[in-house]
């Protein structure tokens, strides 16, 4: 306490102290704020910050440089940054990510490693996945969902000497024709456009090529997805199709006697192909005639039951009459069964009778008046007295019958 007391007096009494005291001060404040703004600039990673980490692993992660603060973006947007990387015992790039804890990652998540700079100053693009999968939790993202850049000396490694050398020249020529550019290029680049209009027409057709081939492929697909998901159906298929194979093999010789005899069989299909158009020439007025029928069949049918209600009605008064004429009936079958011989001897003179019915018919107004003037066919008196008459017998031999047939 003695010391301070003294240093104090002494800082009292010593003049300008005070001033140069506060000037210390005032530039230890501007170099915290200068710091301050600095480091707000840069991408800092405070101690206290609350981050959720996990890991992926690529196949390789180029350009990665941890601790710059090298960022992990999902749909664009800043979220997190690449704290570490390590390789794993299988030879692949394992890196650790550190993200806001207000994103979810899940099991399903994807993430790609891109360039942000021509320079390979990367960053991980990353989809956090769905909620379906479930969250990440300790599980290492597989290198089947994540993907990295193609670097520009993998794709020359890939390439062969003279490959190598034509690029070469073609970059060298490329530079030749650019140095002339103002003079050669617009001419060319008018030529070209009227070589591109004369190609349109083929552009167009290989465009409309492209969508058939699309929608083959697609179909393609689907039935190959439909015939991939029933196995026992695709395994029946070819044990039909082997089958049917060896026994055409096996009858070789059968098959091509039935090719032999096929020119034949087309010609003999013709031959019915012509009868049939000719049946069909001549069904088509049976067909009109039909149709026209079916026309009146409507109205024949509606008067056809009108009949058959009338005859029903007949039939119904009929009945009492044919219940009474039974009885006559039963008597009558003994006197019908006599009469049944003496039907040989009458069919000659029923033969004849449709031939005297026709003379008689004519006849018919003079044997009116004769029964009406006379008594009797064999008297000889009529209503006014006696008379004298002359007898005639006529019967169906004596009849004027035509010649020829005398039956």
């Amino acid at each position: 306490m003695i010391r301070l007391g003294k240093a104090w007096e002494r800082a009292r009494n010593e003049p300008g102290l005070g001033r140069d005291a506060g000037a210390i001060v005032g530039l230890m404040i501007l170099g915290l704020l200068v710091a301050g703004f600095i480091l707000s600039q840069q991408r800092v990673n405070w101690p206290w910050k609350d981050e959720v980490t996990f890991q992926a692993d690529f196949r390789s992660a180029p350009g990665i440089a941890p601790g710059n603060g090298q960022e992990v973006r999902i749909a664009g947007v800043t979220v997190g940054r690449i704290s570490a990387a390590d390789v794993t015992d299988e030879g692949r790039a394992r890196l650790t990510l550190a993200i806001h804890p207000d994103h979810t990652v899940y099991k399903d998540a994807k993430l790609v490693l891109r360039p942000k700079t021509p320079l390979n100053d990367m960053y991980v693009e990353m989809n956090p996945g769905t909620e379906a999968a479930g969250e990440l939790g300790d599980d290492v993202i597989p290198v089947g969902q994540t993907a990295d850049p193609i670097q520009l000396d993998e794709v020359l490694g890939h390439l062969d000497e003279r490959t190598r050398n034509a690029l070469t020249t073609l970059l060298g020529e490329s530079d030749a024709a650019l140095a002339s550019a103002p003079t050669a290029l617009p001419a060319g680049l008018a030529k070209a456009s009227d070589n591109v209009e004369t190609f349109r027409p083929v552009v167009e057709q290989l465009q409309t090529r492209r969508a058939t081939i699309a929608k083959l492929v697609t179909a393609l697909s689907d039935i190959a997805s439909a015939a991939g998901q029933d196995d026992e159906r695709l395994r029946r298929l070819v044990g039909s199709l082997a089958t049917t194979l060896a026994t055409l093999s096996e009858r070789d010789d059968e098959v091509r006697a039935a090719l032999d005899a096929l020119p034949g069989v087309t010609t003999e299909l013709g031959g019915a192909t012509r009868s049939v158009r000719d049946l069909t020439t001549q069904l088509d007025p049976a067909l009109r005639n039909l149709q026209d029928a079916s026309g009146e069949l409507p109205v024949a049918l509606s008067e056809l039951g009108a009949l058959a209600t009338e005859l029903e009605q007949v039939a119904v008064r009929a009945r009492p009459t044919v219940q009474q004429l039974r009885p006559l009936v039963a008597d009558l079958r003994p006197f019908v069964a006599a009469l049944r011989p003496t039907l040989a001897d009458v069919e000659p003179i029923t033969q004849r009778l449709d031939t005297g019915t026709r003379v008689l018919t004519s006849r018919l107004a003079d044997l009116q008046a004769f029964v009406y003037n006379t008594a009797s066919v064999v008297s000889l008196q009529d209503a006014n007295g006696g008379i004298l008459r002359g007898q005639a017998s006529i019967n169906t031999t004596t009849l004027p019958l035509s010649t020829g047939d005398n039956r």
